[in-house]
């Protein structure tokens, strides 16, 4: 079964170009997208998502209070904080989640780093 990411961006041209990046990158992994943080837990509770890219700022829930729950539910899972937002206060929330600061506009060569460090650890069963 292939590497299945889930995208969570609500801009659907942030969602597509990422979804670009990570088939450049990855082009044997799936690819999963959602428009916002409820809908992004709808598809994590019926399938099976292995890596989250999740947008920092959007509508309801933002994607550091997604990657909250995701980390409750999923402690193995690599997940990638994505925002223009670069404050100190949401890199060091994301930290403390265990999850990666990606800046936007988000490249090919900052995305694929963040990949190779998820391939890795979930060939070592999601340890850090």
């Amino acid at each position: 079964m292939p590497v299945t990411v889930l995208v969570v961006d609500d801009s659907k041209l942030a969602r597509a170009v990422a979804a670009r990046l990570l088939r450049q990158a990855r082009p044997d992994w799936a690819v999963r997208e959602a428009a916002n943080a409820d809908e992004a837990a709808t598809i994590v509770a019926a399938e099976p998502v292995d890596v989250a890219l999740l947008d920092f700022n959007m509508p309801g829930r933002d994607g550091l209070a997604l990657a909250e729950q995701l980390r409750a539910e999923r402690p193995g899972m690599p997940i990638a904080v994505i925002s223009a937002n670069i404050q100190d206060e949401v890199i060091a929330r994301a930290r403390e989640l265990e999850a990666t600061f990606l800046a936007k506009p988000l490249t090919g060569e900052a995305l694929a780093g963040f990949l190779s460090g998820a391939a890795l650890r979930l060939r070592r069963g999601g340890t850090p």
